[in-house]
């Protein structure tokens, strides 16, 4: 088996947690992006001066 060196785990390991870190991020923004939607039709089904058109 061959050894793997100091260097290449570094970079792996840190591509993997990286890799996780954005797959969070992104879930996150996917949720503010849903609560600031629904905030907004929220708000245009209650508020008279929005219905103009």
């Amino acid at each position: 088996m061959q050894k793997v060196s100091r260097e290449y785990l570094l970079l792996f390991n840190t591509i993997t947690d990286t890799e996780e870190s954005l797959r969070q991020l992104r879930a996150r923004l996917i949720d503010a992006q849903r609560q600031a939607e629904e905030l907004y039709i929220q708000q245009a089904d209650t508020d008279p001066l929005s219905r103009r058109g």
